[in-house]
């Protein structure tokens, strides 16, 4: 299939001001370089600029990832691609990891004359040991190398509040005594990210930007403008005390006012990266992510890409891990799945008279991530039923071999914890289920467990929101199955701790109430079961709610535990806030490494009832 082709945007000056400067200086400083008409050099990658005539189109390539979530190993990452000679039989391809994410950013350079990399957030957090471990300072490491060029930030980069998501930004070592086994500046000392972050929804108690809202940068003759937001959502998706303080406005006001003051500044071509998405085609079977009509295509990030100014000219998406490339009112609204597996291209041209993109010659194309491990005779079908040049840098990327030689570093220093075996399971544990997961429900037996001592809490129940729980144990070569402490941390890697609280039946027959009917949902500890009515009304769909066969009574207290980005309310669970005789317990992992040591961990079966 063709990359299919949009229309227009506008230019703007090498402003490279955006290093991650707390409490709105990166803004303040943006603004006093725009009213006094400053203009700094920023270096581009690819090939050095040419001298053009005042009057020849500029070419630029933007390339753009998401949710890398510090995957810097490939591991076992891959992707479900059409076979381009059966193209209803999904081929699984291994993709992935920051050296052949390098090699792929290297070959698309090579063959264009301008080039931009952009993160659209969630570049850390939520990440495996080789990155948390180091406080994901190896990352930022990494992603230096590789040339990132602008980023916005996401949810999970501030997963451990906005203090530290400013020095990791920034640059120094961490000194935090709670988190000493975290190995800051293990290696070197950590220099900070050396890209800008943009993000123009995000304002601290003074009203001001916590980071610059836009970066713009001189490509020839021209100017473009990076818009940078994230989900308003973030404030119920993040331990809500790491942002006290901070409000997550609009999104679409947000950039859409930015986007007026580049037009001001006579910036008329416009990039936006957003970490906020949605979802195409039918639940299960998400559509071909080349698709540009994009059926079935819903959620905030097409919702806001429809209310954004006429005047931005692309839409670069995250937060949902999907791959598409959608045509939306002339131009390409894009995502590239997640973890480094995937890249979205968009190649505009820009005429050098109005300083607009040239929306029906712009081409945009979401391309794999191939690595040393894919498939040869896989990589080269795939890669010659690409478009040029495409086609080309798919053939050609190879491992760029700095990069692999940083991250094995990073790695090495990693094994000696990554690699030692905590536990045993009896099968596969993994998040697939429509109510309850085999996963969600061995987190929750052991928060149980590590609780319901009269002295550690006296614990009755547990209760697991599914995305704190990041990969699955599998149990392939047969059980009993060993795992490693890299495993559990990649399942659970917040470093939450418990919090043991009093809540009535009435409370929480509430709080299960409260969650999304479509699921997932919260997984219970053993002996918690109830039936789940899809579509019944709201306040009647928990039915049969018992622990050990007793009804829950409504007047009764139960102690319960939860972990404390739930206990202060996150993921909307508001409820939780009002659990009384509050008990700090051990962290989630520490629990679950507890249970992964008695004997193999059992699977067991849904504990809830889903009824449609």
């Amino acid at each position: 299939m063709r990359g299919h082709r949009a229309t227009r945007s506008n230019i703007g000056c090498a402003m490279s001001l955006g290093r991650a400067f707390g409490a709105g200086l990166g803004a303040r400083l943006l603004a006093l370089a725009a009213s006094l008409s400053l203009v700094a050099g920023c270096a581009t990658h690819g090939p050095p600029d040419v001298p053009a005539a005042d009057n020849a189109p500029v070419r630029l390539r933007v390339i753009a990832f998401n949710d890398f979530h510090g995957h810097l190993e490939p591991g076992t990452l891959s992707l479900n691609l059409a076979d381009p000679a059966a193209p209803t039989q999904p081929l699984r391809v291994a993709v992935g990891g920051a050296p052949a994410l390098a090699g792929l950013v290297d070959a698309l350079r090579a063959s264009a004359p301008h080039s931009v990399l952009v993160s659209s957030g969630d570049m850390v957090g939520a990440a495996p040991l080789v990155s948390a471990l180091f406080r994901h300072e190896s990352t930022i490491d990494v992603m230096n190398q590789i040339g990132v060029d602008v980023a916005a930030p996401g949810n999970h980069e501030f997963d451990a509040g906005v203090t530290e998501l400013q020095r990791l930004l920034r640059g120094g070592c961490g000194v935090d005594a709670a988190d000493a086994a975290m190995q800051s500046c293990a290696r070197q000392v950590h220099t900070g990210a050396h890209f800008p972050v943009v993000a123009a929804n995000i304002e601290d108690a003074a009203g001001q930007t916590l980071f610059a809202p836009f970066w713009v940068q001189r490509y020839g003759t021209v100017r473009v403008g990076f818009i940078g937001a994230v989900t308003r959502s973030t404030p119920f998706i993040v331990v809500p005390s790491g942002v006290a303080g901070l409000r997550f406005t609009d999104e679409a006001a947000a950039i859409n006012r930015s986007a007026a003051q580049l037009k001001a500044q006579g910036v008329n071509a416009m990039v936006v990266t957003m970490h906020e998405g949605g979802e195409t085609g039918s639940a299960g079977q998400p559509a071909d992510w080349n698709d540009p009509n994009c059926p079935q295509a819903r959620g905030p990030g097409f919702e806001i890409a429809r209310r954004l100014s006429p005047d931005i000219d692309l839409i670069l998406t995250a937060h949902t891990h999907q791959g598409y490339n959608c045509l939306i009112g002339g131009r390409p609204v894009m995502q590239a799945v997640s973890f480094g597996r995937g890249v979205s291209v968009a190649d505009l041209l820009i005429d050098p008279f109005s300083g607009r993109v040239v929306r029906e010659q712009t081409v945009s194309r979401n391309l794999p991530v191939f690595n040393d491990r894919s498939d040869a005779t896989q990589r080269a079908a795939i890669a010659a039923a690409q478009p040029e040049p495409y086609a080309a840098a798919l053939r050609d990327s190879r491992s760029r071999p700095a990069i692999t030689q940083a991250v094995a570093a990073y790695a090495a220093a990693a094994a000696p914890r990554s690699q030692r075996v905590v536990g045993r399971i009896a099968g596969d544990f993994d998040r697939r289920g429509r109510a309850d997961s085999a996963a969600g429900r061995l987190v929750a037996d052991a928060q149980w467990a590590a609780t319901r001592a009269p002295d550690r809490g006296g614990a009755q129940l547990a209760l697991m929101n599914p995305g704190g729980i990041r990969s699955d144990l599998a149990c392939s070569a047969g059980p009993p199955c060993s795992v490693t402490y890299g495993d559990a941390f990649t399942m659970q890697p917040f470093g939450n701790n418990l919090v043991v609280m009093s809540l009535s039946g009435a409370e929480l027959k509430a709080l299960l109430e409260g969650q999304t009917a479509a699921g997932p949902l919260l997984s219970p500890s053993a002996g918690l079961s109830y039936r789940w009515l899809a579509r019944a009304a709201p306040g009647q769909r928990v039915q049969e709610l018992r622990l050990n066969g007793e009804s829950v009574r409504p007047e009764l207290d139960y102690r319960v535990t939860v972990n404390n980005f739930m206990a202060d309310g996150g993921d909307g669970l508001s409820v939780l806030r009002q659990g009384r005789q509050r008990l700090g317990g051990p962290q989630d992992l520490d629990a679950l490494l507890e249970l992964l040591q008695t004997s193999p961990a059992p699977t067991s079966a849904p504990r809830i009832e889903w009824v449609d």
